[in-house]
């Protein structure tokens, strides 16, 4: 369970409590909690049970294609489908993603493919006045332009 400022979700869970080997292949949506790790293959939707601090991990030789729901997310294989991230996607060297990638937080390594649009969640404790400072925008200043002054 989170506490009101839900920072026990920000952290994935850190056990394995399924494997998907290498060798198999998994066709239909996938409904896990706790830590999921996948080597093989998964043809549907795959989708963490709560929004808690499940996680799922896709190694270089894990392919989806169905779409991702799951708050925390490491791949370094191929998803051909939407990814929901409520909390952290982290896109190793070799990850490849077609299609909308919606998170909270990223890490994108060098390397690392999206073919699709990247959607931010809005973090519910800035809109529930939890915000130190709001910087706006401010004009850069202009520099000088040589033709104006006579130089060119």
């Amino acid at each position: 369970m989170s506490d009101a400022r839900g920072k026990e979700n920000e952290q994935p869970c850190a056990s394995i409590d399924t494997l998907i080997g290498a060798n198999a292949e998994v066709k239909g949506t996938l409904v896990f909690s706790g830590g999921l790790r996948i080597d093989g293959k998964v043809k549907g939707n795959i989708i963490a049970s709560a929004q808690d601090n499940s996680t799922v991990v896709l190694s270089e030789r894990a392919e989806v294609d169905g779409s991702v729901q799951v708050p925390h997310i490491t791949l370094q294989g191929r998803i051909k489908g939407n990814v929901h991230s409520s909390e952290r996607i982290e896109l190793q060297r070799r990850a490849q993603i077609t299609g909308d990638v919606h998170y909270k937080a990223m890490h994108i390594a060098v390397g690392a493919t999206v073919e699709g649009n990247l959607v931010p969640i809005a973090d519910k404790r800035v809109d529930e006045g939890r915000v130190v400072a709001r910087l706006n925008p401010t004009a850069m200043p202009r520099s000088p332009d040589p033709k104006a002054e006579g130089g060119g």
